[in-house]
């Protein structure tokens, strides 16, 4: 297996996927070796030559700025940071989105602008391709001066404190630092700082949801598409001629994508009764191009993120400068997030629209999808939970980042809640996820009553293989594994 070099080298949100899902295990390039033993023996020898105070490296933090440290306690400054701040609580960062936020907070800290040690950098990496993969609680941060909770408990395992998971089971981290024959990090100078500044967090949930948001993207395409030939819809709002005058590129790629998964069907190509279709078919290209787009738009500025330094203060080893700045407010990526979750939600809006459509007894389909309703109340109830699905995530596509609460005595008195914005986009592409499952669920159903009719090759594919996983419903039956089979379904393929 190849192993990923972690450099100057812009990281892409595909090759981030790509490492996650092949397991890809990953090491400082040499550049980047040198890059951080040099920043780091610079801030040595500025603190030996310096008076002056350096906020968080010789100073308390937040709004005890002010106050000095004494040069023989820098180290306990640093460890008592990391333990003071990790108040977590909630739910548990997922596994694969912990794995991530390592990933990034090594990209970001292999930059030589933060002052750490190559052993602390070396500890991270260690912990990645080993899967020692600390216990992180998603409420706590707000997005602003780094994402200073889940950071710190990301680094207590350093130190031989705290939980960490290993093969599924949750231990103290002391223990397994024993197994592999660790000592546990000796924080010097800033080094904590380092470490719980970042956005790495916030960061790590916007990549994750950024990667599934793509793949819902294309999914929408081609579940919609099923859905349009079991509904006897029309292709000509598909055609190019409609989407080149408005002019916007993912209204256009959703068009093409339509009409090449709809190639050679004889259902898309019989003469229509209907004149035209309801919006929810009608304005795939619009609605879906408009998802396209952002995700897009969010993909550049994470990936600007995902390559950046965040911490604080920043370390310019070659201009002699030591600056604190501001570098780990989220704003940047929580308007985003924000704008992403209202992007992806929509795919599971328009989504359900379609579902209702498929059960409402129109078009020669019958009453929810079975031979015998009344008898069978058949598909009406998964149209209920997609339904109430979409309804909440209209509930958590509120911005989070219109928010703000004062913290450290006004000394941090606009935040930007990139982490609240950042754990609502989980939810809400998980929901979306479920929406389309249920559409498609849906749709393969309502195609059978098309027969002997045939769709499209790339329709036909599709069915196919889900319905190696997923049957056609004669009567009534217990509808839940199913949906939850055609979830599966969808994050397989």
């Amino acid at each position: 297996m190849n192993t990923h070099y972690i450099s100057a080298e812009r990281l892409t949100i595909e090759r981030v996927g790509e490492i996650l899902e092949k397991h890809i295990p990953i090491a400082l390039s040499t550049d980047a070796e040198n890059r951080i033993i040099r920043c780091r023996e610079y801030l040595d020898n500025k603190m030996k030559e310096s008076s002056e105070p350096i906020y968080g490296v010789s100073t308390g933090f937040g709004s005890l700025c002010n106050i000095s440290i004494g040069y023989d306690e820098l180290g306990t400054l640093q460890k008592n940071l990391v333990m003071s701040h990790a108040c977590g609580t909630g739910e548990r960062v997922p596994s694969e989105i912990v794995r991530l936020m390592l990933l990034l907070k090594i990209q970001s800290l292999s930059y030589g602008h933060s002052g750490v040690q190559l052993a602390t950098v070396q500890r991270l990496i260690d912990f990645y391709n080993n899967d020692i993969l600390p216990v992180v609680f998603q409420q706590g941060s707000l997005g602003a001066s780094g994402d200073l909770a889940p950071l710190a408990h990301l680094s207590l395992p350093l130190l031989g404190i705290g939980e960490v998971e290993v093969d599924g089971l949750v231990l103290d981290a002391s223990e397994v630092l024993e197994q592999f024959g660790w000592e546990p990090i000796a924080l010097q100078s800033k080094e904590g700082l380092a470490l719980l500044n970042g956005t790495q967090f916030m960061s790590a949930f916007g990549v994750w949801s950024l990667l599934k948001a793509m793949r819902l993207s294309r999914q929408a395409d081609h579940i919609a598409a099923v859905s349009l030939e079991a509904f006897d819809g029309r292709i000509e709002p598909f055609c190019d001629e409609v989407h080149i005058v408005r002019n916007h590129r993912g209204q256009l790629e959703t068009a093409r994508a339509m009409r090449a998964l709809l190639e050679g069907s004889q259902i898309i190509s019989r003469p229509k009764a209907h004149v035209q279709d309801p919006y929810s078919f009608r304005c795939i290209p619009q609605v879906h191009g408009a998802a396209k787009d952002t995700i897009a738009y969010v993909t550049s500025v994470l990936e600007n993120e995902i390559n950046s330094v965040t911490d604080n203060p920043t370390i310019f080893p070659e201009q002699d400068m030591v600056v604190s700045a501001g570098n780990f407010h989220g704003q940047p990526i929580a308007l985003v997030m924000d704008f992403l979750a209202i992007a992806v939600a929509e795919l599971g809006n328009i989504s359900e629209r379609r579902t209702y459509r498929l059960i409402s007894g129109s078009r020669g389909l019958p009453s929810f999808l079975v031979a015998n309703p009344g008898l069978n109340s058949g598909f009406m109830i998964p149209q209920y939970t997609a339904a109430s699905i979409v309804s909440q995530s209209k509930g958590l596509c509120m911005p989070a980042s219109v928010d703000s609460i004062p913290s450290s005595q006004s000394q941090e008195d606009h935040v930007s809640m990139g982490s609240n914005a950042a754990t609502k986009l989980a939810r809400v592409v998980n929901n979306t996820e479920r929406v389309l499952a249920i559409e498609l669920f849906n749709a393969a159903q309502a195609l059978e009553f098309r027969r002997p009719l045939r769709s499209s090759e790339a329709v036909e594919r599709l069915v196919e293989k889900y319905r190696k996983v997923v049957p056609y419903i004669d009567n009534d039956r217990v509808m839940y594994p199913l949906i939850d089979a055609s979830i599966t379904f969808l994050q397989n393929n």
